[in-house]
């Protein structure tokens, strides 16, 4: 859990978060010594993440204050949406920072303060295409998720080959044709992508280990599935126009799979998996104990796979 600071900040209080949290927040505007005193701290933190969110006073309304930040290299911004309406103050962090992270808001704000951290290791962007084209030049990003922000097609993250998270959220992405140029993709989570039918393209993703899909009603059917020869997770939650399981048999290494909130599915989908040789874990969702206990007869498999989002050096 992320630690909680408001004015007055205590250097004892800080001292006391050895090893976790990984995250430092505030939502509301410290003042100028609680910034100097919290900024000094980071610089001997180099592991933590600084984060403002949820400013709900909307006493944050710049990023300022990152003027005492001058070592701090993983920082987000989210929840700000009325509050937040300029982030020129990206300008005081370092070249070399690793993770930003930038939320909604009510004004559109330019990306292209983003195009000085060639460094960057992960992005997460919401709601945030103005300028949008910076990202094709952060070429070492290993990790982008892009939340409720449209694009014609996946161009702009083609350049990016040393991509291994890809995240697309709420959006209307729904032109996934280029996907196979991301050659380095181990991680791939669709959730709520408003028109998205087509998953064949993921098939062309050879070294894809993680397959996170949820809430895509208009998916009727999965990819080739025997193409994905590194996939090893394979999540589907919420997919109501999909009811052929079968596919999956011919992953040819998958080891865990998790079949979450399908209602509308019976046990017997389940068939074809059964004896599968390489399946170590199944989590299954059928909205009901009689079913779910059936799928357990059926299977014979522990639910106990780590289903955690890896993480991207």
């Amino acid at each position: 859990m992320p630690f909680d600071l408001r004015s007055p900040v205590r250097l004892n209080e800080l001292n006391r978060l050895d090893g976790r949290p990984e995250t430092v927040q505030f939502g509301s505007a410290l003042t100028e010594a609680d910034y100097a005193l919290l900024g000094a701290w980071f610089a001997d933190q180099p592991t933590k993440t600084l984060r403002v969110n949820a400013s709900y006073d909307r006493t944050i309304t710049d990023l300022e204050f990152l003027r005492h930040f001058p070592t701090l290299r993983s920082f987000q911004a989210d929840a700000l949406f009325h509050s937040l309406i300029n982030i020129d103050g990206l300008a005081y962090l370092p070249d070399d920072a690793h993770f930003i992270g930038l939320g909604q808001t009510k004004k559109r704000l330019s990306l292209a303060p983003l195009a000085r951290f060639t460094k960057l290791r992960r992005l997460y962007l919401e709601g945030q295409s103005k300028d949008i084209e910076v990202v094709s030049d952060l070429r070492d990003l290993r990790s982008i998720t892009l939340r409720s922000i449209t694009l014609p097609d996946l161009g702009l993250l083609t350049p990016l080959s040393s991509l291994r998270a890809l995240d697309l959220k709420l959006g209307g992405t729904k032109d996934l044709t280029l996907l196979p140029e991301l050659q380095s993709l181990e991680y791939l989570e669709l959730w709520m992508v408003k028109g998205l039918e087509d998953l064949s393209p993921v098939a062309g993703l050879p070294n894809l280990e993680y397959l996170f899909l949820q809430a895509l009603r208009q998916v009727e059917s999965l990819p080739v599935m025997s193409e994905l020869i590194a996939l090893r997770r394979l999540w589907l939650e919420t997919m109501k126009g999909l009811h052929d399981l079968a596919p999956i048999r011919e992953a040819p290494n998958l080891r865990h799979l998790g079949v979450v909130n399908m209602g509308h599915l019976q046990p017997e989908a389940f068939a074809p998996l059964a004896g599968k040789p390489t399946l170590e874990s199944l989590r299954a969702g059928l909205g009901s104990k009689r079913k779910n206990q059936a799928v357990d007869r059926l299977m014979h498999l522990p639910s106990d796979a780590d289903w955690s989002k890896p993480l991207t050096a």
